[in-house]
């Protein structure tokens, strides 16, 4: 798994203004996918050449992360400091991607709109570990990912909302809730939703 640390970006770049990278999509409660039904997603980059984002609310329950730490070599072990870590798509399961806020960086990082960092460097998972990194952050396992166009024809097709994100829904522990209170920041109720509505 350690090697998978060093180029985990696959060229995807930092996205041009206008586009949605930075924003929450939230998958709408006719998604008929079951790896993303009533996900929570951080676009970390969108781009005429495609889309990349994290799953937010999806617990790893069978990996802590001193575990992790143990799976790629890093110490100090036991950690000075843990975050949270999810599963954050169902493309490269063994990729690590920590997203961050924007107050640490390293050679390689890439940002986010809103002020978030992109990280997938053994770096960051040393910082953490000795109790500095980051003030806010979450370890994904694995990206979603969406080809040229993919994105933009699923939000034709009503699969997902957008909404801007906050630090609560970013980074908190509280995963079982993150998908009604990104409904609920845009005063959305889900039972009145259908795959027929309006564009968003």
């Amino acid at each position: 798994m350690g090697q998978e640390w060093k180029s985990a970006f696959g060229g995807l770049e930092s996205a041009p203004a206008g586009t949605l990278s930075g924003q929450l999509l939230i998958a709408m409660p006719t998604m008929q996918d079951p790896r993303f039904a009533r996900t929570l997603i951080c676009l970390c980059a969108h781009s005429p050449s495609g889309a990349m984002g994290l799953v937010l609310n999806k617990p790893l329950e069978k990996l802590s992360f001193e575990g992790l730490l143990r799976q790629v070599n890093v110490e100090p072990l036991p950690p000075a400091r843990t975050i949270r870590l999810v599963a954050g798509g169902p493309v490269e399961e063994s990729r690590g991607f920590v997203l961050h806020s924007s107050d640490w960086t390293a050679e390689g990082s890439m940002a986010v709109e809103g002020g978030l960092g992109l990280t997938a460097s053994l770096d960051i998972l040393k910082a953490i570990a000795e109790g500095g990194g980051p003030r806010s952050c979450v370890l994904a396992l694995g990206y979603a990912g969406w080809g040229p166009g993919q994105l933009d024809h699923e939000f034709q097709q009503n699969a997902w909302l957008s909404v801007e994100p906050d630090e609560d829904l970013l980074f908190d522990s509280d995963s079982g809730t993150k998908w009604r209170r990104a409904l609920a920041k845009l005063r959305v109720d889900p039972l009145a939703l259908s795959g027929t509505a309006g564009h968003a």
